[in-house]
């Protein structure tokens, strides 16, 4: 098992303060990594999950629907660990409307975060990797609408399937340097994003006759995928969308 470890390597995790994105920090943790969580807010209870394990926690507050924060976050990173290992581009955010009816401004706000964010972080990360000559691993966060439309989300849509094309890309490019540049597509997961479907009777209902395990994902099941994503277990697995999502593709 000792290829599914991640003793002595440093994860930057983004959106880590709550949700899919403190899950995930905290499973990395529990396989051995040190953990940069950069959120919006203070991280407090992250902090606490993650000393748990015994592993070091530094929180970065930042704004991610700019680019700006990113090179400090490495720089930072960098600083107090020496190194960088693993990316987890989690943080994200959703905007729901008619098409007909939506913003720009709804447009520009969810893509600036969840597309061009991703990708800007992706290559300050791919820069300090190949400067360490360490290789890396990035996990991009995509959705199970990198794969289907969708309904009242045009700039999720548009953004996750952009995701998911772009971690082809990055992998196409950056596999001669030891990248790995994968990602995970979680199912309907109770988040934040997802607050308003779960909480409507039927919506709720109707999701739920859909997924053949029978109940929503929770923040614990990107668990294994992440730390397998991390890990020396998956060094021959580039470009690749792992949909973490109850069977609700399959159905």
């Amino acid at each position: 098992m000792d290829s599914f470890s991640l003793a002595g390597k440093v994860a930057i995790v983004t959106g880590s303060g709550t949700g899919l994105g403190q899950g995930m920090a905290l499973a990395l943790a529990e396989a051995g990594a040190d953990i940069v969580g950069v959120g919006r807010r203070e991280q407090s209870e992250t902090r606490a999950l993650i000393e748990t394990t015994g592993r070091t926690f530094l929180a970065v507050t930042a704004d991610l629907t700019k680019t700006e924060p990113i090179s400090s976050i490495v720089e930072q990173t960098v600083a107090a660990f020496g190194q960088v290992d693993i990316l987890v581009n989690n943080a994200g955010t959703i905007r729901r409307d008619e098409a007909l009816d939506f913003t720009e401004k709804d447009w520009d706000e969810v893509l600036d975060l969840n597309l061009k964010t991703v990708f800007f972080f992706c290559q300050a990360v791919a820069k300090q990797f190949i400067k360490q000559k360490t290789g890396g691993k990035i996990i991009n966060i995509a959705s199970m609408l990198s794969f289907q439309g969708g309904i009242r989300v045009p700039s999720y849509t548009a953004s996750k399937s952009g995701v998911l094309g772009i971690t082809r890309l990055l992998a196409n490019e950056w596999a001669k340097y030891n990248i790995n540049v994968n990602a995970i597509a979680p199912g309907y997961m109770v988040s934040d994003n997802t607050a308003p479907l779960w909480a409507d009777d039927k919506r709720n209902a109707e999701i739920l006759a859909r997924i053949p395990a029978g109940r929503w994902g929770v923040p614990r099941d990107l668990g294994g995928p992440v730390v397998f994503l991390a890990s020396a277990a998956s060094d021959y697995l580039h470009g690749h969308t792992l949909a973490v999502d109850g069977g609700w593709l399959a159905r």
